[in-house]
């Protein structure tokens, strides 16, 4: 019998999971069976970290907003702030508050003074 060459779907599909690992280093990049390992786990550590990243994010938020609530009234705190702002209808998210927070810290004194009254 004579010599049959494979096709080329299997060599397109080892060329595609090579293209991604490209930028990995050592055997990762090189050997396939090391590359389809290592393409699976940076796919789980990339789905795992976004919902980490909102996380954060919104600790960093909630850290700013009471950095700078703190820095003006004493008694007044976070947790306080987030209930008058929700008593009073006012629909401000964590992002914003943080970015007026940090942006113009006027503006969020004026906010928490016209909650409270």
């Amino acid at each position: 019998m004579t010599r049959i060459r494979r096709g080329y779907i299997a060599r397109r599909r080892k060329t595609k999971i090579r293209l991604f690992a490209s930028s990995f280093r050592g055997a990762h990049s090189r050997l396939t069976r090391t590359i389809t390992q290592q393409k699976l786990r940076a796919l789980v550590s990339a789905h795992r970290d976004r919902d980490r990243k909102k996380r954060d994010f919104r600790r960093l938020w909630i850290t700013r907003i009471n950095a700078a609530i703190r820095g003006n009234l004493v008694s007044y705190i976070y947790s306080r702030l987030i209930h008058n702002l929700y008593k009073a209808q006012l629909l401000l998210n964590r992002k914003i508050l943080a970015q007026i927070a940090i942006s113009n810290r006027n503006c969020l004194y004026m906010i928490s003074n016209e909650i409270i009254k």
